[in-house]
C-alpha cells in the first residue's frame, strides 16, 4: 500500500478555505454573547465536538444524508435557521434559545452549527473532489487549533475589546451573520 502524499499546496488551500468558512474570528462577538449563559466555555469539549464532527463528515457525510433521508440543500437550510435565530439574537438583544443545561452551549449552538456548521459540512464534502482526503485532514486539525486557541482566549479577547467594543462588534457581526444565514438559505432553497 502507497504511502500518502502530503502535500503542502493542498494542506495551504484546504486550511485557508476551511479558516474563510469557519470564520472563528468573525463568531468571537457570538462565543462571547454565549459565555454568560454556560458561566464559562469548555474550550476542550466544544473543540473535541468540532474535530469529531468534521472529520466524521468527510468521511460519512454523503452516506450520513442519505441513511436518514437529507440531501445537503435540507441540511443547509437548518443550519441557516439556527444561525438566523442567533443573529436575532445579537441584532435585537433577546434570548430564543432557552438552555436547560448550561454548559450545553459548548456543543449546541457553539460546535454545532456555529463552528461547525452546514456551511462547513457541504465545503467539506466539496473539497474532497478536489483534493487528497490526509491534506484535508491536516487542514481540519489546523483549523481545530486556531478554533481551541480562540475559544481558550475569549475572556482576554472581552478584556481587550471593552464593552462598548462587544456591543459594537455584537451588532456588526449579528447583521453579517444575519447576511450569511440568508445566502446560505437562499442558494440552497432555490429562492
Amino acid at each position: 500500500m502507497p504511502m500518502p502524499h502530503f502535500i503542502f499546496k493542498e494542506i495551504l488551500s484546504v486550511t485557508m478555505i476551511l479558516f474563510a468558512i469557519i470564520d472563528i474570528l468573525g463568531a468571537i462577538p457570538v462565543i462571547i454573547q454565549l459565555r454568560p449563559r454556560a458561566g464559562h466555555i469548555q474550550s476542550e469539549k466544544a473543540t473535541i465536538a468540532v474535530l469529531v464532527l468534521m472529520i466524521a463528515f468527510l468521511f460519512l457525510g454523503d452516506e450520513l444524508l442519505a441513511v436518514i433521508g437529507l440531501d445537503i440543500s435540507s441540511f443547509a437550510i437548518a443550519g441557516s435557521i439556527v444561525i438566523f435565530i442567533i443573529a436575532l439574537e445579537m441584532i435585537l438583544g433577546v434570548d430564543f434559545f432557552k438552555e436547560e443545561a448550561p454548559d450545553s452551549v459548548s456543543i449546541v449552538p457553539l460546535a454545532f452549527p456555529l463552528i461547525a456548521g452546514a456551511g462547513t459540512m457541504t465545503t467539506l464534502l466539496s473539497l474532497k473532489s478536489q483534493y487528497q482526503t490526509q491534506n484535508i485532514v491536516v487542514g481540519i486539525i489546523i483549523n481545530t487549533i486556531f478554533v481551541y486557541m480562540v475559544l481558550k482566549n475569549v475572556q482576554w479577547l472581552e478584556k481587550l475589546l471593552g464593552k462598548t467594543g462587544l456591543h459594537i462588534l455584537r451588532k456588526a457581526f449579528g447583521v453579517i451573520l444575519l447576511a450569511i444565514a440568508i445566502k446560505l438559505f437562499r442558494s440552497n432553497s432555490g429562492l
